[in-house]
This record gives C-alpha cells, structure tokens and sequence, in this order.
C-alpha cells in the first residue's frame, strides 16, 4: 500500500500486478517467520552481518504500533544471532517526530524519495488526486536531518528524468544535507523501454565503442553533466553512489551495486504474504517475473538461492550474454540492471537497454579520473593543481 500515486512505480504501474492479491501489510506471524528464515540463514553460512531493509509501497502506512512490533520481533529474534542493520526506504509523507524516535530506539536507518525541486518532483510524486507532495516530503528531511535525528539520515533516492536539468536537480538535493545521492533510471526493458529510448527496439549485436555509435545516448548526457558538477566542486558536498561505483569500477576496484559491476546478487524479497522473490524490480518485465515459487513457512533462503534465476546473478561475467563477455567495459557496467536487460525473444542474456548511456557514462568517468590523476602526479618542481573533491 501507498499513500502516493508515482506515475513511474514499479510495483503499481508495472506488468507484475501480484500485488492485488496480497496483503497490505506483513503480519507478525509472517514477520516472525522470516526472522526465523534469516537467523537459519546466518547460521548455515556464518554470516557475520545481514541487511534488512523495510520496503513498500510506503512502510509507514502500517503505523507505529505495529511497525514497533515488527521491530521488536527482528530484535528478538536475530539480535542474538547476528549484527542488524536495519533500513528503510520511505515517501517521507508521514515522517514525523513520533515515527523517527521510534526508529531511533530500533536504530533504523532512514532513505528518502526525492526527484529534486518541486517541479521536477512534483512532475511524478503526486497523491492519487493529483495534489504535489514536495511541500509534505520536503518538511520530513528537514525534520530527519535536524540534529536529534541526523544519525537516521542515510540518503536520498532520485529517480532520473530528462524533463529536469541535472545540474539543478542536484543542488536541489543538496538543499537538504543528505549523506549519500543515489540517482536510479527509471525501470524499463526492450519490450517497453523508458521514456526517451523508445526509438531502441533492437539490443547491440556487438559490445560499443566509446559510447553509441548507433544513436543519441539522452541518460549519458544526463548523468555526465551531473557527474561533472559534483566531481568538479571544491569540496566534497555528497556521496553519490553510482558516481563512486563507477570511480572505483574504472580505477580497477570493487563495484558493489544491483545496477553496476558484476558482484554476486545478495537480495532477496519478502513480500508480504511471506512469498519469496527475486529483486522487485523485475516486476516490469511481465506478470509473474519475479517469482521463485518459494515462501518463509515452507522455504529456506538457501532454495532461493539455488534458484536459476539467483545462479546466473551470481554467476559475475559467465552470467552475462554473449555481447556483454565481450565487451571491456563489463566489469564496470555488469549488463546493468538485470531487469534492463530483458527482451521477448532472448531473455536476459541481452546488453541492457541502457546499454550506449551506460557505456558513453562510462567512458566519460574513465577520462574524467585518469586526467585527474594524471594531473595528481608531479611533473616538475611546480606544485600540482589543487585534486577534484571527487578523489581520495
């Protein structure tokens, strides 16, 4: 349930509708059974450390009492098994004192939805009868980043849309202190692509060179100009995690995101009715696409991840289509998205359907960083020029 009406939602407006069927929210039967599920989990692979993170719909519409009961449940039963870190993603609509200090007793950290100013915002995240909810989210992140509830602050979620100025999207995110940007494209496939590619109805027979040779790349141009901006300031004003992911995934690092890189797929979904899925954002592929067939009464996670679906997310480069094992730049983008990748007739062993933004965005961050650093290496007696903020 939502108390939003995003014209983008993937679990609303998607071709997967599963959720009309389901419970609005998670009871603590189910709730309890899947603390079980992942204490067992733990156990089994000695892990030291699991993520949870509450999910909607918005998380909140269950209300305090039951949301502190279902807090207090995951602490009972896992507290003594393994460290929790908790999160959830949030509207920010009914973000108020009340909820955040009880998210504070339950160390719960907080994400926001923010698409920018208010007319960028307010273009998508309206209420059902079509009001804005800016002015609402707006007060909410000024509220969590007071001093009182600061800690709880872990970012904002920006959904990109070419209709917006990227530059000024970002500083108007900055406008409200977050830690950490993440900007997300907004979910598509070959079959239905996002607003702008439309024009792409045939994936890359061949890994790109230097960007689209086979058209204009509108999500690169996006994403660079953003990029320049915050790499280019003074000082370092946020993270932002594809910007760092890329860095890093050019530098010859880690990349450790679902949109990039090739680390093993690590998420599950609960959903709930105590169903087991795969990411949720398959929910745009077609009706049932996420489904795995298991749930927490009669499953373990360890099903979930002998599933075909979870081996070849699993799988790194090998788990890739032909077209994106070829290509050098794999490492870095990983295919992208798994739900991008999906097309009628091959699946998902297709390059992304962002395929040409990724790579162009790619290739900018690689020049970008090797200039900089270049730049960091003394030639002669003269000092360097003062580092991009972006740079260790």
């Amino acid at each position: 349930m939502c108390n939003l009406s995003c014209d983008y939602c993937y679990v609303y407006f998607a071709a997967d509708q599963s959720w009309r069927g389901r419970p609005a929210a998670m009871s603590l039967g189910t709730m309890g059974r899947t603390a079980d599920r992942i204490a067992e989990h733990v156990r089994e692979y000695r892990l030291p450390e699991v993520r949870i993170i509450l999910h909607g719909g918005e998380p909140l519409l269950v209300g305090r009492t039951h949301l502190g009961e279902l807090l207090t449940l995951i602490a009972e039963r896992l507290d003594p098994v393994v460290k929790v870190r908790c999160s959830m993603q949030s509207n920010g609509i009914l973000l108020d004192e009340e909820f955040l200090e009880l998210l504070r007793r339950h160390r719960v950290g907080v994400s926001v939805s923010l698409d920018g100013s208010p007319a960028a915002h307010d273009r998508h995240r309206r209420f059902a009868n079509g009001r804005p909810s800016h002015a609402r989210v707006a007060a909410a992140l000024r509220l969590l980043n007071s001093p009182r509830h600061r800690e709880l602050f872990r970012g904002l979620l920006c959904t990109v849309d070419l209709a917006n100025d990227p530059v000024d999207t970002y500083e108007a995110l900055l406008d409200f202190g977050a830690p950490r940007v993440d900007f997300l494209l907004p979910h598509g496939t070959w079959e239905r692509p996002p607003p702008g590619l439309e024009h792409r109805e045939t994936p890359p027979a061949r890994p790109p060179v230097g960007g689209s040779p086979d058209g204009p790349t509108p999500y690169a141009r996006w994403l660079i100009a953003a990029f320049d901006r915050w790499f280019d300031a003074p000082r370092k004003e946020t993270g932002v995690r594809m910007f760092e992911e890329a860095m890093s995934g050019v530098l010859g690092g880690p990349v450790h995101t679902e949109g990039l890189g090739l680390a093993p797929a690590d998420l599950v979904v609960v959903e709930a009715d105590g169903t087991i899925e795969h990411s949720d954002s398959l929910k745009v592929v077609g009706a049932g696409a996420p489904e795995t067939g298991l749930d927490v009464f009669r499953h373990s996670f360890s099903e979930a991840l002998a599933t075909e679906t979870m081996r070849r997310r699993q799988a790194g480069l090998s788990g890739l289509g032909p077209v994106c094992r070829d290509c050098a730049l794999a490492p870095v983008c990983g295919g992208g998205l798994y739900a991008h990748r999906h097309h009628p007739t091959t699946g998902f062993a297709t390059p992304s359907v962002y395929c040409f933004d990724l790579a162009a965005f790619i290739a900018h961050v690689r020049h970008r960083v090797h200039v900089a650093l270049a730049h960091l290496t003394p030639t002669s007696s003269e000092p360097g020029p003062e580092r991009p903020s972006a740079l260790p």
